[in-house]
C-alpha cells in the first residue's frame, strides 16, 4: 500500500536495527500517521490487546515477530530449559490479547514448532534467527495471500460489472479488512482495489463499524489513498440502501472461519448478511487460509467472542469543528452517554454458512461448506489435531 508515494506494510523489522519491530499506529489515523516501536514482547502483546494493530492478519503477523522478540530477550542461561520455558510464558502472553482471532494462534504455534523441541536449533543464537525467519516468511505469505485473495475476488466484480454494461458496481464492506488489517493488500478490500486498478467503475458503501469506527477512520482512509470512490454510511443504512438496489453485493473478512463455513467478523456482519439475504444481495467473506478453524464445526456455539472494555462504546474520538466549519489539530476523547451508563462491548459476532454467497481465499472461490473449503485445501480433512505446546483457547479481556 502507498501512503502519499511511500510504500508500507502494517508491521516490519527495522532495516537499522534488527532489534526493533516497526508498526503503524492505527488508533491515531486517519488524523496522525505515526510509526511504533516495539523491543519487547509485552510491548508486542501490549499492541495487540490496544490495537495499536488490528485486523486478523495484521495481528497474526504481529504475533510471530512478538515471538521473535521473545526469543531474542529470552534468558541464555540453562540452555535449553530456561529459554524454552521462557518462550512458553510468552506464547500464553501473546495468546491471551485477542481471543476471537484465529490467525493469532496460528501464528504463535508455527513459532513453537520450531523453536520448541528436538528438532529446534541447538543455540539461543540459532533459535533467534530461525525465529527472525519464521517471521518474515509469516509476513511475506500474508501479503500474497491478500493479492490472491484479490485477483480471485476481482472475477466476482468483473462479472457484475459485465451484468450492469460497465455500469458502477457498488459494494457494501464493514468493518476494516484492508491492507492495514493484514501485511498488506488485506482481505474484504484487496479484490477492490484489484478491480479499481483494472479500470472497472467501482463504488464502495463504508460502515461507520462502532464502536471503535474503524470504517469511518481506517477503510476510509485506505479507498482515499487509493483513489477509490466511497461514501461513508452509518452501520444501520446497509438494510435501506439495499432495499434501494443501491448495494450490488457484500465483500467483509474474518477473524475466524470454522471448517463448516461459519464466520465470526466485527459486531454488526451477522445483521449485514441478514439484509443481503432477504434483498438478494450477494454476500461474500475474504480470508487467507490462515484463519480456518480446522477443528471447529459450530461457531455461534464454539467460536469464542472477546468483549472489550466498556469505554470504547461510551466514549469517541475525533478532532473537533467549530461552527465555521474549521477542524481543529489536536484528537480529543468526548463521553457521547450520561457518565453513570453501563455498556456492554462484544467485538464479534458469527454469521452462519447459511447466509453466505461464498469465501474468497488465496487458492479460490467455494461455497461456505465443508464440502466446498476441503475441496479448496483437501490437505486439511483429517484436522488440525490438538494445540501447539504454548498455546490455549485464549480469555476475553476488558471486563
Amino acid at each position: 500500500m502507498n501512503v502519499d508515494g511511500h510504500h508500507y506494510r502494517t508491521i516490519w523489522i527495522d532495516e537499522t536495527d534488527r532489534t526493533i519491530v516497526r508498526t503503524i499506529d492505527q488508533r491515531k489515523l486517519p488524523h496522525s500517521f505515526e510509526i511504533v516501536s516495539l523491543r519487547t514482547v509485552e510491548e508486542c502483546a501490549d499492541a495487540i490487546r490496544s490495537m495499536v494493530m488490528r485486523g486478523a492478519g495484521a495481528i497474526g503477523a504481529a504475533a510471530a515477530y512478538g515471538m521473535y522478540l521473545a526469543a531474542m530477550n529470552a534468558p541464555p542461561g540453562s540452555f535449553p530449559a530456561a529459554f524454552e520455558d521462557d518462550l512458553r510464558r510468552s506464547a500464553r502472553l501473546l495468546m491471551d490479547t485477542r481471543p476471537t482471532a484465529k490467525n493469532l494462534e496460528w501464528a504463535i504455534r508455527r513459532q513453537m514448532e520450531v523453536l520448541v523441541g528436538p528438532g529446534a536449533p541447538s543455540s539461543p543464537e540459532e533459535r533467534v534467527e530461525t525465529a527472525c525467519r519464521t517471521a518474515c516468511a509469516m509476513a511475506d505469505e500474508n501479503a500474497e495471500e491478500g493479492r490472491m485473495i484479490g485477483r480471485h475476488g476481482m472475477t466476482l466484480i468483473e462479472e457484475l460489472s459485465r451484468s450492469k454494461g460497465g455500469a458502477p458496481v457498488h459494494i457494501l464492506t464493514h468493518c476494516n479488512a484492508g491492507w492495514l488489517a493484514f501485511v498488506d493488500y488485506g482481505s474484504a478490500l484487496a479484490p477492490i482495489y484489484a478491480a479499481h486498478d483494472r479500470g472497472l467503475d467501482i463504488h464502495v458503501w463504508v460502515d461507520e463499524t462502532r464502536p471503535r469506527n474503524q470504517g469511518a477512520r481506517l477503510t476510509t482512509w485506505e479507498l482515499g489513498k487509493h483513489g477509490v470512490p466511497n461514501d461513508l454510511i452509518v452501520d444501520n443504512a446497509g438494510g435501506h440502501l439495499m432495499q434501494h438496489g443501491q448495494v450490488d453485493m457484500v465483500i467483509v473478512g474474518s477473524d475466524r472461519t470454522t471448517v463448516t463455513g461459519d464466520v465470526a467478523n466485527k459486531i454488526g456482519t451477522y445483521l449485514k448478511a441478514l439484509a443481503a439475504r432477504d434483498n438478494g444481495v450477494p454476500f461474500y467473506v475474504a480470508l487467507p487460509s490462515s484463519t480456518f478453524d480446522w477443528e471447529l464445526t459450530d461457531g455461534v456455539a464454539q467460536i469464542p467472542i472477546e468483549e472489550r472494555q466498556p469505554e470504547e462504546v461510551r466514549i469517541m474520538a475525533g478532532r473537533p469543528i467549530d461552527s465555521d466549519g474549521v477542524v481543529r489539530e489536536r484528537s480529543q476523547r468526548f463521553l457521547i452517554c450520561p457518565e453513570q451508563a453501563t455498556a456492554r462491548n462484544f467485538a464479534f459476532d458469527v454469521t452462519p454458512a447459511r447466509l453466505i454467497t461464498a469465501l474468497i481465499t488465496e487458492r479460490g472461490v467455494c461455497p461456505a461448506s465443508r464440502e466446498g473449503i476441503l475441496g479448496l485445501f483437501p490437505e486439511r480433512a483429517g484436522g488440525m489435531g490438538a494445540t501447539a505446546d504454548g498455546g490455549g483457547t485464549g480469555r476475553a479481556h476488558g471486563r
